[in-house]
Parts: structure tokens; sequence; C-alpha cells
């Protein structure tokens, strides 16, 4: 069987260098699914390229933030990794980023994948490994993932076929917080969280509603954004587990600064990213620095030099001006992102529904676009869904005069850069077609 493994890595290559010569985008997925299709079992063999520790992480979102903190860090330190950079997160997408990696003599140190949700316990059938890490659980899709409920059951799934796993945790998401049922477990978490931005701080993220497990209501001390934050059951005396890394955090315009605390030994990093959302991210990926030997400077080290994947919060110069793209695909996601648009800059909203977006769209209208009422300059509308989201907008409050609809999305970019600043905030497929 493991000849059809090398041969499948063979022809993967060749198919690669096909694509590349014919000046064709080689996508993130097309070489995986080909391999998987020579070698359904690939992934099996992939652990033996790895020296040292399989790491996954999950959650609805900040995946691809966080693994790409934590790959970068290995990377900073010298280590050799494999990484789905990308955020082709199901088996295809993986399998692809081996595909085109491993060579038969060569070994790397770590593998950093980031997983969707519903496929890790699929990927767990493959590969066993060493961490978890877990962001958050949000309404996503629910024509795919179905209630939040569903969701975790698919994450604690696969975490049962693999209890070995050690696992870092967001304590202050209430159903993250349930996944400690392993060996080894660490939560990390905000007690305060302090804002000193321009932009608007409240948010109006949609929160889900918890019981908890005794069947009342689960009530918040603090609650930061969505569900996230300090709750408590007034019934059972159940709350949120104390943190073996807990943390606090100063917000402000275009950077955080993260301070943990850790048996009376005080650490500071600064993180040049956005929000608080992306501060939840950096703390996860610093919290598997230190769980991994690698000190404060090392750490720092990475944080500064990091630079965002396309698309989350990246900056590119079109037609002359800056251009922030900023990727939105539920209504948490997207109403944390719309805290930090800059209502003087021209802003293009691209969404579609295909497969990988979500066919229901209906998450467009639990996010909270009335943050853009008081936009300045154009607010175009793109995409497959391009009329429904102006729909939307108008039901937001934003001056009709203002909007205007233009589905091609390169059209709608180009439109918009050419009058100066502008943010562009896609679906994931509409970001897809941004790339190209």
């Amino acid at each position: 069987m493991k000849l059809k493994f090398y041969l499948s890595l063979i022809i993967a290559r060749l198919t690669y260098l096909a694509i590349k010569m014919l000046g064709k985008t080689s996508g993130t997925s097309f070489v995986g699914m080909l391999a998987l299709k020579i070698c359904p079992d690939f992934l099996k063999y992939c652990p033996d390229y790895i020296n040292n520790k399989i790491i996954t992480v999950t959650g609805t979102n900040g995946k691809s933030t966080t693994s790409g903190l934590i790959a970068h860090m290995l990377d900073t330190a010298h280590q050799k990794v494999i990484h789905n950079l990308e955020g082709a997160n199901m088996l295809t997408g993986i399998t692809n980023v081996f595909a085109l990696c491993l060579r038969p003599f060569k070994r790397y140190d770590y593998a950093v994948l980031e997983s969707d949700e519903a496929y890790l316990t699929k990927l767990y059938d493959f590969i066993n490994s060493d961490y978890l890490v877990v962001t958050n659980l949000f309404r996503d899709q629910l024509d795919r993932y179905g209630e939040l409920n569903t969701t975790a059951g698919f994450i604690k799934d696969a975490i049962l076929k693999n209890p070995d796993l050690k696992l870092i945790l967001n304590a202050d998401d209430p159903l993250v917080s349930t996944f400690n049922i392993t060996k080894y477990a660490v939560y990390y978490g905000f007690e305060n969280v302090e804002y000193r931005s321009k932009y608007n701080n409240k948010s109006n993220a949609p929160s889900e509603v918890y019981n908890c497990s005794c069947g009342n209501l689960l009530k918040y001390s603090k609650q930061f954004f969505a569900q996230e934050g300090h709750y408590y059951c007034n019934e059972c005396g159940y709350k949120r587990p104390e943190c073996d890394y807990p943390a606090n955090v100063t917000v402000f315009d275009s950077y955080s600064v993260i301070t943990l605390d850790i048996k009376n030994i005080k650490f500071e990093f600064k993180v040049n990213l956005t929000g608080l959302y992306n501060a939840y991210n950096a703390l996860a990926a610093i919290v598997f620095g230190l769980e991994n030997g690698l000190n404060q400077a090392e750490i720092q080290k990475a944080l500064d030099s990091y630079k965002s994947i396309f698309g989350r919060t990246e900056t590119r110069i079109i037609n002359g001006n800056p251009v922030l793209i900023q990727l939105i695909k539920n209504p948490t996601g997207a109403s944390e992102v719309l805290k930090t648009v800059d209502l003087n800059a021209n802003i293009v909203i691209a969404i579609n529904d295909n497969y990988a977006d979500g066919r229901d769209i209906s998450w467009l209208w639990d996010s909270d676009f009335e943050q853009l009422k008081d936009a300045q300059k154009l607010v175009i509308t793109s995409g497959t869904r391009a009329y429904d989201m102006a729909l939307r907008l108008k039901y937001a409050g934003i001056n009709q005069d203002k909007i205007l609809v233009e589905p091609n999305v390169k059209t709608a970019i180009n439109m918009a850069s050419n009058d100066g600043k502008t943010t562009v905030l896609p679906s994931y497929t509409a970001l897809l077609s941004i790339k190209k």
C-alpha cells in the first residue's frame, strides 16, 4: 500500500509542475484530491515524516491566524514546519500541503494543521495529533454544521479518538471549556479587557444562550463579546474554569498588549493585529509557545515579524492606494470586524453563497452592519449575493445614495481603490477570487 503513497507523491508533484507551467492557479486542494484518489490512506503515512510534534487547530473563528502564529513561532525558532498556510482545512487541503512538501528522505520537526471543525474527526482517523488548540465556537454555516451542539459533538468525537491529546482550550467560551476530556488540558482566557481605540468598542456580536449542565441559564459577571467572558450558574455553582494562563489585554487601534501573570511571573507581549478577536488568537498561540519551552523574547520576535495571511487583516496596494482585506463569514466574526472599519474609506462587501461559504446567507441579518450607517463614501456590494447585501445595508440605515451594486468583484475593487483608501470585506470564496 505504501507504494501507492510514493506514487501519489510523484504524480502530485508532476501535476503541480504542469499546472504552474500552464500558468494556471494550483489552488489549495486539487493536488490533495488527486493524491487521495490514488492513495486513500495517504494521510496515514504523513506522520512518519514529522520528527517532533503535530499540532492541530480548530474552532469557528481564528483558526488561520492562530495556526499561522504557531507555525511562525516555530519557524522563527529555526524549526522545520509543514503548515497549510492558505487555510484549506478539509482533508483535501491538508493532503495538498503534505503532497507538495514531503520528500522521501526529508523530515520536518513539526506539522501545524488548521482543521475544519467537522473534518477534525476524519483527520484523526489517519493522524494522531500531539496538541489540539480550540479557539471558540460560534454559529456558522447552519446548512453544513447545524446547531452549535452538533459542532461541539464533532470536536468531542475527534478528541475521544486521541486520548493522549494535549488540549489548549479557551476558558472564556462556555462550550470550548467543556472539552477537557483527555489526560492533559490547559486553559487560557482574559481576566480583564481594556479598550484604548478610536473605533466603536461596544460589541454587538450576537451571543448564544447557554444552559449549564444542571439545566439552568448561565449568567455573566463579565462578557467581552458574543458569549466570550466569565460565566457562572447561580443554581449549582458551576463557573468558568480557572485559567492556567490568565491574561489581561489592552486593545489599541492597530495592536494589542497582552499581559500574562503565571505564578507571579509577568510576561508582556505586543501583538500587531487589530481587535479583541485577534488578541484571543494571539493568546492561544502564546500559550502554545510557553507550553513548549519558547521564552518571552522568542515569542515576541515571532509576533513582531508575523505577516497576516491573505485576507486576514492584510493590506495590499491596489491602483496606488491601500486596500485592507478582512474575511467575514458568520455573525460574530463579521460584527467584530465591522467594529474596526474606517468609515472614511470606500467599502466593498463581496458575498458569495458557494459551498465553502455556506449556502444559507441568513447570517447577514444577524451581523451588525448597522455599524456602517455613518459611512462617508461608497459602500459597494459585490459577489453572487450582491443584491441581498445591498438590501441588508438599506435596512441597516445606510444612505441609499452611497450604496452601489457591482456583482463583479474585480470591477468593484477597482472602482473603490481608484479613489483612495478602501476596506474589502469578502466571504471565503470571494476572498479566493480576489487573491487570483
